[in-house]
């Protein structure tokens, strides 16, 4: 069976396998005081050409998001997102377990507008800060999001203008952030995010990493105390370099970017595949992430040899999602391509 599930099925680039395999006899300093999570922070300021920026490496996603977000709101205040933000659908409610709520909106191929936003944010600040609401104190969104859109720079630019306006934090999920900028209709840039964001993260986890998120912090105000929030919540991880390591293995040889791109590129051989044959998709994504909808035939033909996974039921069949990574080949490509060919 071939996998096409998700695009953290496999271990590690080998690259970064063969840097842990070159220092495993060598001893660190602990809890990310050390030279590799310095030599990666190092590496990423140089990205985003911001020596200001406090970076923060994480041992998952999930932590990444609640921590950040309770970290900056206090107790009476909430994040706005998408009603299929990752926080809102895949996280066993973690951000209101911290006890924030989350301000649902629409979404529209899992993107929310700044006109969305600033009605939100309206509700509550133009109406003399009603005490029975909690305020919307921050804005969530993913690059890409779940359904594998992108925002652009016009739209990022907007939601960020609205942000600033209200005084509410622009916090972006990145798990998948490898994947967004290989995009070939992306037009954002790492330094943009830097530029329009309070708090990002590069993730490592479905880009090339065994694991971890590199968490960057521009607001001065998150920054104070952060690293506190990570230790009272698990996300301090013992062997920290463990992090920095793979975080500046796969940044500096470029590497992170280049096989991002390449998973791009393979999903699109797909997404063309699945239209030259007449399958409906349910999104227009132009990442690693494929959704189309298939009748129940084709979805059985096609899992006698792959393993997806599956969204939806509309009228017109099931909408599943292929999806490629890092470490897809060409040969697990054409495979699927000849096998939508005969559907």
């Amino acid at each position: 069976m071939i996998r096409f599930n998700n695009d953290y099925n496999r271990g590690a680039h080998t690259s970064v396998l063969k840097a842990l395999a070159n220092t495993n006899a060598q001893s660190y300093g602990g809890y990310g005081e050390d030279e590799w999570c310095d030599k990666a922070s190092f590496i990423i300021r140089n990205l985003l050409d911001r020596p200001d920026a406090e970076v923060k490496f994480f041992p998952g996603a999930t932590q990444a998001n609640f921590i950040v977000i309770d970290a900056a709101l206090n107790p009476v205040q909430s994040v706005i997102a998408a009603d299929t933000g990752h926080i809102n659908c895949h996280e066993a409610a973690s951000i209101e377990n911290t006890g924030h709520k989350i301000l649902q909106l629409p979404n529209t191929d899992g993107k929310i507008t700044a006109a969305q936003i600033k009605a939100c944010a309206a509700a509550y600040y133009d109406a003399d800060e009603p005490e029975y609401l909690t305020e919307p104190k921050m804005v969530y969104i993913s690059f890409p999001t779940e359904q594998g859109t992108l925002y652009s720079l016009d739209e990022l630019t907007a939601i960020h203008d609205v942000c600033e306006k209200y005084g509410m934090y622009l916090f972006v999920d990145g798990a998948r952030m490898g994947y967004g900028l290989g995009s070939e209709k992306n037009d954002v840039t790492l330094k943009d995010f830097a530029e329009l964001a309070d708090v990002f993260y590069i993730g490592g986890t479905k880009c090339g990493a065994l694991f971890g998120e590199a968490v960057i912090i521009t607001a001065t105000s998150i920054k104070r105390r952060f690293k506190a929030y990570m230790k009272q919540n698990g996300a301090v991880l013992a062997k920290g370099w463990l992090l920095g390591l793979q975080f500046a293995t796969l940044l500096e040889s470029g590497e992170y970017f280049s096989i991002t791109r390449r998973a791009d590129e393979l999903a699109m051989r797909i997404k063309k595949a699945f239209a030259e044959n007449g399958i409906p998709e349910w999104v227009d994504s132009y990442t690693n992430q494929q959704f189309v909808i298939l009748t129940d035939e084709q979805k059985s033909a096609l899992s006698e040899k792959f393993i997806f996974e599956e969204e939806n039921r509309t009228e017109r069949g099931t909408v599943v999602r292929f999806c490629t990574s890092w470490a897809t080949t060409e040969e697990e490509v054409n495979t699927l391509i000849s096998e939508i060919s005969k559907l």
